[in-house]
Formats: structure tokens, sequence, C-alpha cells
């Protein structure tokens, strides 16, 4: 079987591995431990809120991106998480750090089998050391990447005490037992945007400057962008300096060409979210009512940017006489981009040899542990393959100088 010249790793010159500095890494995932909920949830609320229990692996069906499963009767124990009645397994291919590709499935696992840097700090700082990372942001698995797992509870207040008890634990105990290494990045209740305000304006008093957000609420039959309806929510990240962070998928709704498509093909095709995400964001006005707030596109790669904002601007001018792209959006959409976006990548070697149209102030990098996509432990590496040979003030600014500047970061120089 021939392997395209692309994905074909070459032998890696020193001098290209040597320019990579200590990486600052915003798009890594952390596999809640078993207590997060049950030692902080009111007593009232332990049996319903989110605790782990062991039972047979079932059968598992992805419904959009959300999956459908329940515990089996027979074979091994696996580690589901409960809440409300609903049982999540944890999965082998969202531990995948250190796990043959041929062996990674959508199988249940439980902490022992997976590493512990997953789900420890003490581990997750050495994997990182391993893997030339400083400082690292941390999305959920359980919950989702954006909390909508809370979205869906039933009980409005239990979801509330679960999305503040995941922040608490986010701040006091994975964040502020590493030395300022890893970064917190918090939820909010999507059902409410007062309440979402408010809670970023609590978790900003304590230092938190990256919040967590659907790259397209409209799929979890939220308001749109364009009903202004989250104005306050923007409003609260834009004036105590907060990221709005959207991992690919945190719409929830994959893409599918058809229903009996291989997995492979939604794979493939769900950039195709972010892009939609970010079109949404340009021509609703968010960014122009909003001119300091800053968005984070997380694992959605770059080489997909300079074709949507050439659309973009050509539709804002061409159509300007019927499209209404300019009702909210005064100027070109790719002013605002360049202005406040910015997206992640780790495996996008197209989208360097467009960095300049990309924009080099509007990248950073990322390492995506410990999910199979990843590039653990060789992170670096596959660093040097794809930037390594530009300017070392570009590197640097890639590496991390962008992620510093734009979460205000404060982190000791690496050391040559």
């Amino acid at each position: 079987m021939a392997v395209p010249e692309q994905i074909v790793e070459r032998p890696l010159p020193q001098t290209l591995l040597a320019k990579i500095p200590l990486l600052v890494d915003l798009d890594a995932h952390v596999v809640e431990p078993p207590d997060v909920w049950s030692s902080r949830l009111p007593a009232r609320y332990r049996e319903e809120g989110p605790r782990i229990v062991h039972a047979p692996a079932g059968e598992v069906r992805l419904v959009g991106s959300s999956y459908v499963e329940a515990p089996g009767t027979e074979g091994r124990d696996v580690a589901w998480w409960c809440y409300e009645g609903r049982y999540t397994s944890i999965k082998r291919y969202i531990a995948a750090a250190g796990v043959p590709a041929d062996e990674v499935n959508m199988g249940g696992i439980t902490y022992d089998e997976m590493r512990p840097g997953c789900w420890k700090v003490p581990e997750r700082l050495a994997d990182m050391d391993l893997n030339g990372v400083q400082a690292q942001l941390c999305f959920p698995n359980y919950p989702r990447f954006c909390g909508q797992m809370f979205l869906w509870g039933k009980d409005r207040e239990l979801a509330r005490l679960c999305v503040e008890a995941y922040n608490d634990w986010m701040v006091e105990e994975w964040c502020a037992s590493s030395g300022g290494r890893l970064i917190p990045l918090c939820l909010v209740p999507l059902w409410d945007v007062q309440l979402a305000a408010a809670e970023v304006r609590r978790n900003a008093a304590r230092g938190v400057r990256a919040v967590a957000f659907s790259e397209l609420p409209a799929y979890l039959d939220l308001p749109s962008l364009h009903s202004r309806y989250w104005d306050p929510f923007f409003d609260a990240c834009a004036e105590t300096g907060t990221v709005v962070c959207m991992h690919i998928g945190s719409g929830t709704k994959t893409p599918q060409t058809s229903a009996d498509a291989p997995e492979a093909v939604a794979a493939t095709i769900l950039f195709g979210n972010s892009a939609n995400s970010l079109v949404d964001f340009l021509f609703s006005g968010v960014l122009h009512r909003f001119p300091n707030l800053k968005l984070l596109y997380a694992e959605a790669q770059i080489g997909w940017i300079p074709y949507v904002l050439d659309r973009a601007d050509d539709v804002w001018l061409t159509h300007r006489g019927w499209a209404h792209g300019q009702d909210n959006c005064p100027e070109p959409p790719s002013t605002y981009y360049h202005r406040q976006v910015y997206s992640c990548f780790f495996k996008d070697p197209t989208g360097i040899g467009l960095i300049d149209k990309v924009g080099l102030n509007n990248v950073v990098f990322e390492t995506d542990y410990p999910h199979q996509d990843g590039t653990w432990p060789e992170s670096r590496a596959a660093a040097a393959r794809q930037f390594g040979h530009l300017d070392q003030d570009a590197v640097d600014r890639i590496a991390r100088r962008n992620a510093i500047e734009l979460l205000g970061l404060t982190l000791p120089e690496p050391q040559v």
C-alpha cells in the first residue's frame, strides 16, 4: 500500500528540532478523576450527580456526536460515569496516550488501564516534561467540550452546581497544584446567559482567563450568535479578558454525508463546523460590538482559514445589496479575524504553507494529549517538521509566544 508522500515521516534534522522551544499547549484534555463531583456536591445531590460506577461494557452507538450506551450484563467491568441515570463509559480512544494505534477503539476501560498522566497532576507534569511542554490548557472530557452534558441535565440546580464544582476542581486542585503549568479553563451554565456571565466573572476574579463555549450554540438548540442573546456573556468575557475557547465538536452535531458513510468521513470533514462558526461570528457583529473579545478555535487546524476569509470578504462586498453581510459587519470580515481570532493546530503542514494568509499572530500550537490524534510524546518533533524551517522569531511565536500573549501568562523563559 502506497502512503502519500506528505504523511511520510522523513528523518528530522537536529538543527530544526533545536529551534523548537518549550511549547505552550492550548489544547490538551483531562480525564476527570472519579471524585470531582462526589466530593464537592451537597450530600443531597451526590446520588444524582456524576459519579463513577463499575459495570460490564455494553453496546455503544454514535448518534450525531453523542454516544447512546448503557452497561452490559456480562464481561469485565469498566468505568462508567452515571449522572441522573444516564451512563457514559470512559473509552479507550479518549485516554490513548502510549497505546498503539491498532489497539485504540471505543471500548470502555478503567482508570487503572490508562496512563496516570490522563488524570493525575504529578504524572501529567511528567508527561509534559517528556514532551517538551512548559504549560498546558486542558479541555474537559466527560462534561463534553463545552459542558453540554450539564445542559442536558434534568435538574437545573444540580446542573449549575455541577458546573461550579467542575470549575472549583479545575482552579483549586488541577491547576493550583501544578506550579502554574496547568492553565485553567472553566465551564458556564449554557442554559442561562446571565448565569454564564456571572460564572465568567466569578472565575476571572481568581485568575481564570479562558472559558469553554460551543462553536455552534444553535446546534445545541440554544439561541444563535445572530440573536444577540449571548451579548451579556461576551460582554463579561471582553470585560475580564477571558478568551472564548471553542473545541471542534463542541456543537455536538457531527457533519455526515450519508447514513452509511464510515466514521472516517465525519472525522475528515469535522473542521467544517469550525468554518461555519467563524463565519457566524464574523457576520453576526459579535466581534464588531466587542472589539476586545478574543476567540480561540481548538483542534480546528488552520489550512481552511484563508479561503473562508477570502470568500467572506467577497460576499461582504459583491453581494452587499441583498445578502445583509454589512448590516452588523461594517468592516471587511477578515479585519475582525486578524484582530480577534486564534486557531490551534498540530497536524497542518498545508496551513503552515499559507501562514502569511492565515496570520502568523493568529495561530497557536497544541498536542491533543491524551487523545489518539495527539502527537505525544513527539510534539516538539511534530512542530519542527511543520514549522521548524521558519525564522526563529516565527517559530517562537507559534510554539509559545502567541499563547502567552493571548492568555496573559507569566512563564519563565526556557533555558537555552
